[in-house]
């Protein structure tokens, strides 16, 4: 075994995940899925621009949502790949700070929420470039995801036409979106820190 090999598999023992040694495949099925969801995002915007509160913006968007389980069955299903790793989470960011902005715009939201969101998400893509430069890659923790599932349904609160006293529950929920957001980017700096340590020592 080379010693690059080596090392890869003893940073995938001590990181776990921290470490996709899958090739960077993008012509995959999960990484379509992925793409059409980030082209779907300036439809989605308009939409909620003309169409707020209505059934057929909360449709559109509980569509593009869902679409991300369907990428990450297919990537379960035909093999991960460390492009999969990088592109999913992206994909979730436009999504997610595209619908906030246009709500954002409309008075739904506050921006300042808004831009705390968007500036960790550009902070979180702008790191996971740098490590990847390293052979560490940052897949989705379930705190992440968990911020995601929040910020998901804060916007869906927004969008259902009938629902009482929206404005104030949906700006909380938003807001805890931030501080799992925040807490979230913190426990991916330090994971993939200790996976550079790892990568250091074998």
């Amino acid at each position: 075994m080379s010693e690059e090999a080596t090392a890869a598999t003893a940073l995938g023992r001590v990181a776990g995940k921290d470490l996709v040694p899958s090739p960077w495949r993008l012509r995959t099925a999960a990484n379509g899925v992925t793409a059409l969801r980030m082209a779907a995002t300036p439809l989605l915007v308009l939409v909620v621009l003309a169409a707020t509160p209505s059934w057929g913006a909360l449709a559109l968007w509980a569509a593009l949502a869902l679409s991300d389980g369907a990428d990450g069955w297919l990537a379960r299903r035909r093999g991960t790949s460390a492009s999969g790793a990088f592109l999913d989470p992206l994909a979730d960011k436009v999504l997610v700070l595209g619908a906030l902005c246009a709500l954002a715009a409309l008075g739904r939201f506050s921006w300042v929420p808004v831009a705390l969101l968007g500036t960790r998400e550009l902070l979180m893509t702008a790191y996971r470039v740098v490590v990847a430069r390293q052979g560490i890659s940052v897949p989705a923790r379930y705190l992440a995801k968990f911020k995601t599932v929040v910020e998901l349904g804060a916007v869906a609160w927004v969008l259902a036409p009938g629902v009482p006293a929206r404005s104030g529950v949906s700006q909380v929920v938003l807001w805890l979106a931030v501080v799992l957001a925040w807490a979230s980017g913190a426990q991916y700096v330090a994971g993939a820190r200790s996976a550079g340590r790892a990568t250091a020592g074998a």
